[in-house]
């Protein structure tokens, strides 16, 4: 029995081309290996920091459009040191591998040298009509487990994935962010001077209130008025999973969700209810960068797959509003210290999304297939 806990971030950017194809900076895909890198080239490089990199990918050559992407999820089960046994898919895998970081999209997009840690190619049959290349990405978080049982009595034989005489490593506590005495501390509500004295680059430190809203939240402000006042507030995209406790909530995971979702809505949102602070990850796109200038706000991005670590600057839950839309989807009403973030796109017009976006086409089309 294998378990695979794929992230909806990493899961919106899985991909599927039907070749022959035209690709942004690559031209002509053909139905040849070849053909194929490009298409996994420009998987990563449509992902961007969208799917938490560095991330891994498994890729179906072949097959229909269900069993592909069933059959690319299954390559993420394969070790990162495993050897493909096909050896032009072993060839093409390495190849992957050796180009993909020139690509300098790096962790969380923020750009750097390690976008990829992993390639995994497999083959199916297909109809004549027909070559697809399925794409699935999966982010850097370590969320497989794998057991071999005894078919006659259920007892577990073999752990997969881990040694269970191992014990896990916990993800360091709030007193063990390295701090550099360059963060600039933010105390909510926040102001438009605030706001307008950040740029891209700098990290935050936030605290006071703080309000989740992921994809249900945004789309009952644009027809509602907030059930909360939100002039100066810090919005944050993010599905928490609570426990009650003593009358009460306590937050146990509070990760980022992917924040380009909710492109259609954040402007407005903005502009209304005088957020000054949007935190989630992986960037958002020109309508909401534009609203960002005009009204005075930022976009903070918040690191993907640290959901432990970002509930340890939870102090309390307040309240919660909007709980008919189900935990993760409700409005909830935090006290936060400390809550660590980056500037990514500031009140000036400047996106590092954006700049790391066009960097790395730049050198997707120099790598020249």
């Amino acid at each position: 029995m294998k378990l695979i806990l794929k992230g909806g971030g990493c899961e919106n950017t899985n991909a599927q081309y039907a070749l022959p194809i035209e690709l942004p900076h690559l031209g002509r895909a053909d139905r040849t290996l070849d053909g194929v890198k490009k298409c996994i080239l420009h998987a990563v490089w449509q992902a961007q920091g969208k799917g938490c990199s560095p991330g891994a990918v498994g890729v179906c050559v072949g097959g229909d459009r269900t069993s592909g992407y069933t059959h690319a999820k299954e390559q993420l089960f394969r070790t990162l040191d495993d050897v493909n046994p096909d050896p032009r898919l072993a060839e093409l895998e390495a190849s992957i591998m050796s180009t993909v970081n020139t690509l300098e999209i790096g962790p969380m997009g923020f750009g750097g040298k390690v976008t990829l840690i992993g390639c995994k190619i497999a083959a199916l049959n297909r109809l004549p009509a027909s070559f697809f290349v399925s794409v699935a990405y999966d982010c850097w978080a370590f969320r497989r487990l794998g057991v071999l049982l005894d078919a006659t009595s259920g007892a577990i034989t073999k752990w997969l994935y881990r040694d269970p005489s191992h014990p896990i490593i916990p993800m360091l506590d709030q007193s063990g962010f390295v701090r550099t005495g360059r963060e600039i501390a933010l105390h909510a509500p926040l102001t438009e001077k605030d706001v307008r004295a950040l740029k891209v680059g700098d990290v935050v430190m936030v605290s006071g209130r703080m309000f989740t809203g992921r994809d249900a939240v945004h789309s009952h402000l644009m027809k509602n008025p907030p059930p909360a006042d939100l002039n100066g507030s810090v919005l944050y995209h993010c599905g928490p999973v609570v426990v009650k406790e003593n009358g009460g909530w306590r937050v146990t995971a509070a990760g980022p969700t992917t924040s380009i979702r909710e492109e259609p809505y954040q402007g407005e949102i903005i502009k209304r209810y005088g957020v000054r602070a949007v935190i989630g990850k992986g960037g958002m796109g020109a309508k909401t960068l534009a609203a960002l200038k005009e009204h005075g706000a930022v976009y903070l991005n918040a690191i993907g797959g640290a959901a432990q670590f970002y509930a340890r600057a939870i102090e309390k839950v307040d309240e919660v509003s909007l709980l008919e839309f189900g935990t993760p989807e409700a409005m909830w009403h935090l006290t936060v210290k400390d809550f660590p973030a980056i500037v990514t796109m500031d009140a000036h017009g400047n996106s590092l999304h954006k700049d790391v976006e066009q960097d790395s086409g730049k050198q997707l089309e120099a790598i020249g297939i």
